[in-house]
């Protein structure tokens, strides 16, 4: 993207956000930390040497083919009991940016972005918090746009390219996210969480009335049926033996 500077600047006005790019940092996640930058800025890195996943994993990326990135949000009164909802909106802004392209996403709870059975984008979501309230909010995003080939020990990788058999432009990409994104914390800022529930619910992973297999910590699989996600961000499932149980992230994972 170094060589589509011109195009980023013009990101820059129509969506009155400020963009920096680096060709490489650690983690875009944690240079965002910087004071420095503030609501809508997008943190852009050709290449990470710390990227970070969820569950503590390392983010896996080539560089020059993806899109690595870390948006900085600053919720308006945003309450801590609340905070998932900013999970809710970058993860529908990031299946609202897929569908303008044809691509048809679901979100693996809690906001992992599946194509079928295959993941194409991973998130991490900081939040910081004063008081009881979310006063920043860090929304790191690697979007698999034009890499073919993966690491044979990801277990589920595919891209946008590979999806459509086609290139793309991934500063088209990014400014296709800037709108959809710009949309949904609309909702998040206006406390419009009935419709943020709602478009979450339609897109979730799973969520389709059929038991399926998942794990807990200590390695026992179930099968359950995925209920529903509480505005707090935990997952209720209802287990075969009709028993109903609600899990917060990294309390249990699906099998694939």
């Amino acid at each position: 993207m170094k060589d589509d500077v011109e195009k980023l600047r013009t990101l820059e006005t129509r969506y009155g956000v400020r963009i920096f790019y680096f060709s490489e940092t650690t983690s875009t996640n944690d240079l965002a930390r910087d004071e420095r930058f503030r609501q809508g800025d997008v943190i852009v890195a050709e290449r990470q040497t710390a990227g970070r996943g969820q569950r503590g994993n390392r983010w896996s990326s080539e560089a020059g083919t993806n899109l690595t990135f870390t948006m900085v949000l600053e919720p308006k009164e945003l309450e801590a009991e609340n905070q998932f909802y900013v999970s809710r909106a970058v993860t529908l802004a990031v299946t609202d940016m897929l569908a303008r392209f044809g691509i048809g996403a679901s979100v693996k709870w809690p906001n992992d972005i599946y194509v079928d059975d295959r993941k194409i984008c991973g998130i991490l979501i900081e939040n910081d918090l004063m008081g009881s309230n979310v006063v920043r909010s860090i929304a790191g995003i690697g979007i698999n746009v034009n890499q073919h080939e993966f690491d044979p020990l990801l277990p589920n990788p595919v891209s946008m390219a590979s999806v459509k058999g086609m290139l793309f432009d991934r500063t088209e990409v990014l400014g296709k996210f800037l709108e959809a994104v710009r949309q949904r914390t609309e909702h998040l800022d206006g406390e419009e969480y009935s419709s943020l529930d709602r478009d979450y619910r339609k897109i979730l992973y799973r969520a389709d009335g059929k038991e399926y297999f998942f794990r807990e910590p200590e390695g026992t699989p179930f099968r359950a049926v995925l209920e529903t996600v509480l505005p707090g961000g935990e997952m209720v499932l209802r287990k075969s033996d009709g028993a109903r149980k609600s899990y917060w992230f990294k309390e249990v994972e699906f099998v694939l």
